[in-house]
């Protein structure tokens, strides 16, 4: 689909760090880069494959201009907390990319369980697909199951374990009988999670309350409810969390490059909204609600001069 380009500027030159091809990530990122060359005829623009905790690492030591991040991760970054070596102070917010990263606890329809709390209380040997190392989905996975009472370490000693592969790895993993759980974030309803629900019986498992109110005071993280009938094959509501994911820059990004790329988010939000459906949902001004990180200056003015902020 045609953009119209925008005000005239220096050319820029950017790579953005997002995540693995074909997945929710690089169809965001492809769109971002549509709206930067449009935005500023001329620019350069690449994607590059990555992880959270990786692309935020880029971003702060001036290989990416650009990642795409949890905000929860983001905060964790902050704090120099793992998989973090050290605290990054560097970050800077650009945009609200999605504010329904929902943590979806995937299981077959005839695993031998119905909820975590059954699990813990009798030591269950199950069998879990994470996201890669390094992904808040991979924190967020141990963070729910150790919350409700299902460590790693418990897990493995129940004669259990944890795959960390990609997404759609654990998805074909879950076809072919070899781990009884998937989980990861991402916007409900899911067109891959309704899509493996025609191939194979699945169902959704809730997070435990208790286990709700711990990770969101430890993780940043939300409670949400998936309503019933989200999914064909979902009759019950669904209780769970949810993060959230923004552009991140560093503050060393000089101001009218950070606000040239938000003009080009916000002058050509309408195709952004075509690309990748989260942007429909959170509207023009959901663009602003970047969480914990502070905007970056020219971020800020671009916003603040089209009366977003």
């Amino acid at each position: 689909m045609a953009l119209i380009a925008g005000a005239s500027a220096d050319p820029l030159k950017i790579t953005l760090a997002g995540g693995s091809v074909g997945g929710a990530w690089s169809a965001m990122g492809a769109a971002i880069g549509q709206t930067i060359q449009q935005q500023v005829p001329g620019s350069s623009f690449t994607y590059e494959p990555g992880v959270d905790a990786a692309n935020l690492i880029l971003v702060s030591e001036g290989k990416a201009q650009l990642g795409i991040a949890h905000a929860q991760m983001a905060l964790r970054a902050t704090k120099g907390e793992a998989p973090f070596k050290s605290k990054i102070t560097s970050l800077r917010a650009i945009a609200l990319l999605d504010p329904e990263a929902v943590v979806q606890i995937i299981a077959r329809k005839d695993a031998p369980f119905d909820s975590l709390s059954q699990i813990a209380k009798e030591k269950k040997p199950v069998r879990i697909a994470l996201n890669k190392r390094g992904t808040m989905m991979s924190i967020a996975g141990e963070q729910v199951f150790a919350a409700a009472g299902i460590s790693v370490k418990d897990l493995a000693s129940w004669g259990g374990r944890v795959e960390y592969v990609a997404y759609n790895d654990g998805l074909d993993m879950l076809k072919n009988g070899q781990v009884d759980i998937v989980l990861n974030m991402l916007a409900f309803p899911s067109a891959q999670v309704e899509r493996i629900s025609h191939d194979m019986a699945i169902k959704l498992l809730p997070v435990p309350d208790a286990a709700i109110a711990k990770i969101d005071s430890e993780a940043g993280t939300k409670s949400v409810t998936i309503p019933a009938k989200s999914y064909s094959f979902e009759t019950a509501d669904v209780k769970t969390v949810t993060g959230f994911v923004v552009l991140y820059a560093s503050d060393k990004m000089p101001d009218a490059e950070a606000e040239a790329i938000t003009k080009g988010l916000i002058e050509h939000f309408d195709y952004l909204t075509k690309a990748y459906p989260s942007f429909a949902r959170m509207g023009k001004k959901g663009l602003t609600d970047v969480g914990p990180i502070e905007l970056a200056p020219g971020a800020k003015k671009a916003y603040k001069d089209a009366g977003l902020l």
